[in-house]
């Protein structure tokens, strides 16, 4: 089957001059030019601008992308390391996110936060980076300064399993169409907070003050849609259902 070049994009979600441009630098051909100039792509062509779209969410640039599936022609292959570097900044995102938690209720409670324990699963050239724009965002907005100059990872990488299996848990919840009442969730959730409990002071109602802020805050917001669309508002319904009990 054939899809003209406004089929390929209403499919993908990408625009007709996206992949003009795709197909101007070599990077995606069209199966066949007519002679009156329109473009047909194929069911290969549809595979590998799936394969491009996946890169681009690893932020490789359209040059690194070239050489990564010339290199690897293997559509398999090429699939299974997407999904391990995903898998590894899904990780990377979820870890953040726990520190952000932490950092928010110490910022909330007027307190000062142990400097050990603000960093999660990066190393210490890691977090500066990421915590760049973190910082940027809360100063800007909120008025609040990290102080990022002391870095020790190996507290919060401790942490950091507990947050990657709850936020896990909730996304495929969501993908599984599961109710944000459900038992299953309440019961997370307790444990979620219960784990919070032991560096920070928390309770329900805590927990869903933190829930909204990351469903108004679009820095936050962005995080959790990036593990899986309609996280942040599923998280902040069950968590305002859990208060309620």
């Amino acid at each position: 089957m054939l899809y003209t070049v406004k089929e390929v994009a209403r499919l993908s979600g990408t625009t007709i001059k996206t992949l003009y441009h795709y197909q101007k630098i070599g990077l995606l051909l069209p199966q066949e030019i007519t002679q009156n100039g329109y473009r047909y792509y194929g069911d290969k062509e549809l595979e590998k601008l799936q394969q491009i779209l996946f890169y681009k969410e690893l932020d490789f640039s359209l040059e690194k992308i070239k050489v990564s599936l010339e290199s690897e022609p293997n559509r398999l292959m090429i699939l299974y390391e997407q999904q391990k570097l995903l898998e590894a900044r899904q990780k990377k995102l979820t870890n953040i996110l726990q520190t952000i938690n932490k950092t928010i209720e110490y910022e909330r409670n007027g307190k000062s936060m142990n400097k050990k324990n603000m960093f999660t699963g990066l190393n210490k050239e890691e977090w500066t980076v990421i915590f760049k724009d973190q910082n940027k965002h809360l100063e800007n907005k909120y008025n609040i300064e990290l102080n990022t100059d002391e870095i020790n990872t190996n507290e919060m990488n401790k942490k950091a399993a507990e947050a990657t299996k709850f936020m896990d848990f909730m996304a495929n919840s969501l993908k599984n169409n599961l109710s944000p009442n459900d038992d299953k969730i309440m019961e997370a959730i307790k444990n979620h907070i219960n784990f919070l409990k032991n560096d920070i002071e928390i309770d329900k109602d805590g927990f869903v003050a933190q829930s909204r802020f990351f469903l108004s805050d679009e820095f936050h917001r962005e995080m959790l849609e990036n593990i899986q669309t309609g996280l942040s508002y599923f998280i902040c319904i069950a968590a305002e259902h859990y208060a309620s009990l």
